[in-house]
């Protein structure tokens, strides 16, 4: 079958597809892209067609996997919450260094490289009723190796496999706009904050410093 003779599934079927083990495309609201998901990291890989112990992200989407992440992270308590409303608010894409004195919960060692963690923090409302459902998922863009993040489940179900699930865009959906995978920060073990990667979030903003410096200035508005 090829991607032109599918159709989208509907979230149950969505869920489903992720109980049963497998890998599934989903929508972000725009300007996102979409992404690949499943309960396992070498089935993201495999969907994404490079090899099975290549690093991913851990989404960062159920409030209980968050906590379970507070004693692992190398951060001062303050750093900590500015890494929660990183993810939780800006939906950025973070990195965050891991102690090294503790040993990291297993669930985690796919989302971690040379001791820093990556951590997805788009959650989407539409998407609550799958997410919640699996506290513990590993994500990527929505892409095969080599090419760029699909942006519509018509561009998913092209590129992706038959055995990959794509969920149906909400009928709330926006008109579609110009399209990024999120941005990417890095929070050093002193606090500092980096620019990783460029991004949908830091798009309108040349100046990597200043986007930097609103990022900062809306984190201290929003947690005192």
């Amino acid at each position: 079958m090829t991607g032109t003779e599918r159709a989208p599934v509907s979230l149950e079927r969505a869920a489903s597809a992720l109980g049963d083990g497998g890998a599934v495309v989903l929508p972000n609201p725009a300007p996102l892209t979409h992404v690949v998901t499943a309960r396992g990291a070498p089935t993201v890989n495999a969907a994404k067609g490079r090899p099975a112990g290549q690093p991913v992200a851990l989404w960062a989407h159920h409030p209980g996997t968050v906590r379970d992440l507070d004693g692992v992270w190398d951060l001062a308590p303050d750093d900590r919450a500015l890494a929660r409303w990183l993810l939780a608010a800006e939906h950025l894409t973070v990195l965050v260094p891991v102690r090294t004195d503790t040993e990291v919960p297993a669930w985690t060692a796919p989302a971690v490289k040379d001791s820093w963690m990556l951590l997805f923090g788009a959650r989407w409302e539409p998407l609550r009723p799958l997410l919640d459902r699996h506290p513990v998922l590993y994500v990527s863009s929505a892409n095969r190796t080599g090419c760029s993040p699909v942006a519509t489940a018509a561009d998913a179900l092209a590129a992706f496999p038959a055995e990959v699930a794509v969920l149906a865009p909400p009928a709330t959906e926006a008109p579609a706009t110009e399209r990024r995978a999120t941005t990417t920060v890095r929070l050093r073990r002193d606090g500092g904050l980096d620019l990783h990667r460029d991004g949908a979030q830091n798009h309108d903003h040349p100046d990597p410093a200043d986007y930097l410096r609103r990022l900062r200035g809306r984190a201290r508005e929003a947690t005192g």
